[in-house]
């Protein structure tokens, strides 16, 4: 949601940045439920973060680490540089918390890490030519 209000009240900069987030987490989401529901690995013992342990009761890779560790590489490549910090700073703070909370194993958001970052990266070097492709097939302003 906030990606969205991000879209509608900004300027290019910004909608350009909200369209790449979005689909960035799009993609990197879709590879760790297939991950999740390949590897298959049990959240730890506890009673804490039921809703997680309801709703997916698979731990490895930590969506939330991966996420974090994505948009974090993202805002260094896209800037604005005070943004990149600060998510350098929230992305293993969120890492730590999952596995504080028991939802997650270090392997978990160790994995994420690995992941998010690889997908961030990758996401960088085609955020240029992704843009162009979706502007040229909406053939609607996006920006």
């Amino acid at each position: 949601m906030a990606l969205i209000g991000v879209w509608f009240f900004s300027n290019t900069f910004w909608k350009q940045w909200a369209i790449l987030m979005l689909a960035a987490i799009s993609v990197l989401a879709a590879l760790v439920m297939g991950l999740k529901f390949v590897i298959r690995r049990r959240r730890p013992e506890g009673e804490w973060g039921g809703i997680y342990r309801n709703t997916d009761p698979h731990s490895f890779p930590s969506g939330h680490a991966a996420r974090g560790f994505l948009i974090a590489v993202l805002a260094t490549g896209l800037g604005p540089a005070g943004l990149a910090v600060a998510l350098w700073a929230w992305a293993p703070l969120v890492s730590l918390a999952r596995v504080a909370m028991g939802v997650h194993y270090v392997s978990d958001v160790v994995a994420g890490l690995v992941i998010g970052i690889l997908m961030g990266l990758a996401a960088w070097q085609i955020h240029g030519q992704f843009l162009l492709w979706l502007s040229s097939i909406i053939r609607l302003p996006l920006w």
